[in-house]
């Protein structure tokens, strides 16, 4: 049925329009009866569905219906896979049709920008490339069962600490690139129902009250059509919100915001269009779902088997010494850690899901082989109990192979505060190094949502990164383990030797008022690959039971426009005994010399599975965007003309083959020139270049550059300090150095301008 949306805001009251602008409660949006406009719930997300239907809060204090809690996007991020995102999405839009939800918060797409973010466990990576191909897949898979999502949190949400105030203070170009750049190709793309508007400022002005943000960038540049909500409890000023593009307000507020849009349409301070607009922004959606309806599907059983199975490809193997897959006969192995017998799955706070069920390494390895376990640690507070360590290395040395489930309890990461170092619990880590003096052969599978350091690294053999993955994390372990799953996993995000390694190491948090994000587009691998600092594991890395070759890089063409795409191959080849799953990482790096930028970043990645022997060829596709970076000088994205690298690998530091291309660029950047414009600029611009050429001589000669060989004269002052002083010097120099009235500077200027407008 088709609704005339329009007919519908022309029958409501002006208070019947307020109120749809606000919540009825926590989860519920208002229902107006004699119009036919229903109640439609929203709930949270993104990696399982927290439906609270009694004493809703938004924390997760009160309980939610039983669940399957899928693995959490520090997790699925790994898995580069976006048809795995998508089958992600389908399951949960089935289940949000099937419990009668309209809308499910998420995906959470902000970037890693500081390990100590306590909620990097609900957000995909470092890199925007990665984040927004990840949380646009999510989206499509939601959004094809008729369910809306909400990307969020929009944007420049990178701490806990002081959220809803604080002001990210950045940039143009950072923003763009960076904190944006997660969300735009999701948005245009997966084309979400709503997004969810973030608690803090940006550059002094709250992101619900950000005209150029939800406006001017989300509607007018990226063609958003949906409605933006407000995260719970975001809003400062709800009427300046309304007429910046905040839609609606979550939670209600006991109607007192909506008198005030009620009391501005009157006085004449907020135009009712405006208001109209936002309402039907709203309805839009809410018919959508309500008009589409399907019998959705809530298997737990069959949907816990595809959380199991995102887990696996999830998974990150960091370190194998020949000591994985364990052996299921023959091989005496202990499993020691809490962790083994109660995993850490998921994260606290707003998208905490009750669990249906939880399988633990220690129900799953049954499958396998028998094991001994001992606990060692409690996650009560960060105490060594001397009883349980005594038993965990009596127990390890016992046994063949010590399998050490540890990493972050609950306290350590959470919504709503941020961690305050990088450390491990140390009663882990001298669990661990404990271990070691009684047992050579050592595996630490790690449990956590953001890096930690492993002094132990070194000693240990092998290092499974299971991050938060789930009620069913247990299970991938085991069959990773054991080796019945080939792990295919690639890390999100960088994780380095110690927390003052991080870029955003002397600004983050911030004073509480302001956070400065001083080290500008340079976050993540951008640093540290940049800077070619050591780190613990690299962007993109992760180990597999086999090996990958790759060869044959071929482009599409040698030299293209801006405007054209290159289309980059190569064949790639499982060289080792055992199926496999490669990530290819596709690289382009800037030769150009016209702007500083990282010395690569991530412009696409495929994901192959490939039986021992054989061979495949992947294609990748790239386009302006790759090769462009956001010029402030234009306010618009720029690939210059120039030389660029394509770099193909298996990690950020492991690239395996490269080619160049030539991109030609369509669009010219004005060049204005004035007193200040130096030689160098001019001379780079081959019209203004002409212009100047004979000038430039006469600089050369009176700079000292005429100077006679061998004299003292040019011993102090050689031809190369000539010629750099030169380069440096604003044309305003042409007084004292070429003889140049004021006048006949600016006449110059006004010739030269002339000229390379022409």
């Amino acid at each position: 049925m088709k609704r005339d949306v329009k007919k519908i805001i022309s029958q409501m009251t002006l208070e019947e329009k307020a109120g749809m602008c606000s919540g009825e409660d926590f989860w519920h949006l208002k229902s107006v009866e004699r119009l036919g406009i229903p109640a439609v719930m929203v709930s949270d997300g993104p990696h399982g569905l927290r439906k609270q239907d009694q004493e809703a809060d938004h924390l997760g204090q009160n309980e939610s219906i039983k669940a399957v809690c899928f693995p959490t996007a520090c997790a699925t991020a790994c898995s580069f896979d976006r048809e795995l995102l998508q089958t992600l999405g389908e399951t949960l839009g089935e289940e949000c049709q099937a419990q009668d939800v309209s809308v499910i918060l998420g995906p959470a797409v902000n970037i890693k920008r500081s390990p100590l973010c306590g909620r990097n466990f609900e957000y995909f990576s470092e890199d925007p490339y990665l984040a927004s191909e990840m949380a646009a897949a999510h989206i499509k898979g939601v959004q094809s069962k008729n369910i809306g999502t909400s990307i969020k949190h929009f944007a420049a949400n990178n701490q806990e600490y002081r959220r809803m105030s604080c002001s990210s203070e950045m940039d143009e170009r950072t923003f763009r690139e960076i904190y944006l750049g997660a969300f735009e190709t999701a948005i245009k793309e997966g084309k979400p129902d709503t997004v969810m508007c973030s608690y803090n400022q940006i550059n002094g002005e709250f992101a619900s009250e950000n005209h150029k943000l939800l406006t001017e960038i989300l509607r007018d540049e990226w063609g958003f059509e949906g409605y933006v909500m407000s995260d719970w409890g975001a809003v400062n000023e709800r009427v300046k919100g309304l007429a910046a593009g905040l839609d609606l307000e979550m939670p209600g507020s006991g109607g007192y915001t909506d008198k005030e849009i009620v009391e501005a349409v009157k006085n004449g301070t907020l135009d009712e269009q405006v208001l109209d607009t936002a309402v039907e922004r709203i309805l839009n959606i809410i018919f959508k779902y309500t008009d589409n309806r399907q019998p959705g599907r809530f298997d737990l059983a069959e949907d816990h088997k595809l959380a199991v199975r995102i887990a696996e490809e999830s998974m990150v193997l960091l370190k194998n010494d020949g000591i994985l897959p364990l052996k299921t006969e023959g091989q005496k192995i202990a499993f020691i850690g809490k962790f083994a017998k109660n995993p850490r799955f998921q994260g606290g706070g707003s998208s905490h899901i009750n669990s249906f069920k939880v399988e633990s390494a220690l129900d799953a390895v049954k499958e396998y082989t028998e094991v001994t376990y001992a606990q060692g640690y409690d996650v009560k507070e960060d105490k060594i109990e001397e009883a349980m360590l005594k038993e965990a290395v009596e127990t390890a040395k016992a046994a063949d192979v010590a399998v050490i489930f540890a990493g972050l309890p609950d306290a350590f990461e959470s919504e709503g505060y941020d961690r305050e170092h990088m450390a491990m619990p140390n009663c882990q880590n001298i669990l661990i190094e404990d271990i070691l003096k009684v047992q050579p052969n050592v595996v630490v599978v790690l449990h956590n949502g953001s890096p930690v350091e492993m002094p132990w690294a070194d000693q240990v053999k092998g290092i499974l990164e299971a991050y938060l993955c789930g009620q069913g994390a247990g299970a991938a372990e085991a069959a990773i383990l054991f080796g019945k799953v080939n792990p295919s996993g690639k890390l999100a995000e960088t994780i380095p030797y110690k927390l003052s390694d991080n870029p955003s190491y002397l600004n983050f948090p911030g004073n509480g008022k302001t956070v400065e994000y001083k080290e500008g587009v340079f976050v993540g691998y951008r640093y540290y690959d940049t800077k070619e600092m050591p780190v613990r594991y690299p962007f993109g890395y992760g180990l597999s039971y086999t090996t990958f070759a790759y060869s044959d890089l071929q482009l599409s063409a040698k030299e293209i426009k801006d405007t054209d795409k290159l289309t980059v191959s190569l064949k790639v080849k499982n060289t080792g005994a055992v199926a496999g799953k490669e990530v290819v990482e596709l690289y382009v790096a800037d030769h150009t010399g016209a702007a500083f930028r990282p010395v690569k970043e991530l412009k696409n990645f495929v994901k192959v599975e490939l039986h021992p022997g054989e061979e495949k060829t992947v294609s990748m596709e790239l386009n302006k965007r790759s090769f462009a970076w956001y010029n402030e000088e234009i306010h618009d994205w720029y690939a210059a003309s120039g030389t660029y690298e394509i770099l193909v690998g298996s990690s950020s530091r492991d690239i395996r083959l490269k080619e160049h291309v030539t991109v030609l660029s369509t669009t010219k950047i004005p060049m204005q020139i004035h007193m200040n414009t130096t030689i160098s600029e001019l001379l780079a611009e081959p019209k203004a270049k002409a212009v100047i050429s004979d000038l430039v001589d006469k600089m050369m000669v009176n700079m000292g550059g005429g100077a006679e060989e061998g004299t003292a004269a040019s011993e102090a002052i050689t031809p190369e300090m000539t010629l750099k002083m030169m380069e440096n010097s604003p044309l305003r120099s042409l007084r004292s150095f070429a003889g140049l009235s004021t006048e006949e500077v600016q006449s110059l200027i006004e010739k030269i301008q002339e000229t390379v407008n022409e």
